[in-house]
This record gives structure tokens, C-alpha cells and sequence, in this order.
């Protein structure tokens, strides 16, 4: 799925930033502040895909 890998790549991105904000360099800490908002936006992509998926397959059968 598109939107999970993107996902993934965002996360895997900072690391290396969460490391230097940890150990007080501002201009880091910035850097993850506003890839965690990207975090944020493309996990409610993954939930909306989600739930699109779930949709699609309609009725599990049940009844």
C-alpha cells in the first residue's frame, strides 16, 4: 500500500533528527515538530485507505 510506505519513509526520515533534538539542537527539534505533523497527516491517509479497503470487501459473511 502507496500510503503506508509513505508512511514508513516519513518515520525512518527523522530519526537521525529525533537524536540531535534530544540532544538540544533547536533547529532538529524543529525539523521533527514538522515531520511529525507529516506523520500525523499520512497515518490518517493509511486509516482513510483502510477503511476504503474494508468498504470493498463488503459483508464478512456474517448472518
Amino acid at each position: 500500500m502507496e500510503e503506508y510506505l509513505k508512511l514508513k519513509q516519513l518515520v525512518e526520515e527523522i530519526s537521525e533528527d529525533i537524536y540531535k533534538a534530544q540532544g538540544g539542537n533547536k533547529a532538529a527539534g524543529t525539523r521533527v515538530r514538522k515531520a511529525m505533523q507529516d506523520i500525523k497527516n499520512a497515518a490518517q491517509e493509511v486509516r482513510k485507505r483502510i477503511l476504503v479497503l474494508r468498504v470493498d470487501e463488503g459483508p464478512s459473511g456474517s448472518g
